[in-house]
């Protein structure tokens, strides 16, 4: 494998239940346009990162769904995430990631900040705009 990108730590936001040892993988429906199935599985090396996609998740989820920041390991080679660097923004200042390799569960993590009901109000704006303008979800 090539030099890595980012040596990590590296952070999973989900609303899935998972335990250490267990995998998170590709081949479920995007957070963010549910009838297109990711082929890649995404990461990030930055906790709040990781929180903000926990938390997305979550709000978009049915009711009572809870976000998860898990500390995970990526299990085979893995890129910078397009839909947030190069063609987006310059770089990868988000410390984003996608595999479609597996991603290891080491284990849930609690110390991250937690969004405002503001700010996820705020999100829920965007992405209610972002589906109505059938924005492209790179995958």
């Amino acid at each position: 494998m090539a030099d890595p990108l980012d040596d990590g730590p590296f952070f999973h936001g989900t609303r899935a239940v998972l335990r250490p040892g267990d995998h998170a993988a590709a081949g479920h429906p995007s957070n963010y346009r549910p009838e297109i199935i990711m082929n890649h599985v995404y990461f990030t090396a930055l906790r709040d990162g990781a929180g903000l996609a926990a938390e997305i998740a979550a709000m978009l989820g049915a009711d009572g769904s809870e976000p998860h920041v898990y500390l995970v390991e990526p299990t085979g080679s893995y890129e910078n995430d397009p839909n947030v660097t190069d063609k987006k923004f310059p770089g990868n200042p988000t410390r984003s990631y996608r595999t479609s390799a597996p991603l290891l569960v080491v284990e849930e993590v609690a110390d991250w900040t937690r969004l405002s009901s503001e700010a996820l109000e705020t999100w829920r704006e965007r992405l209610t705009a972002l589906h109505e303008s059938n924005a492209e979800i790179i995958n």
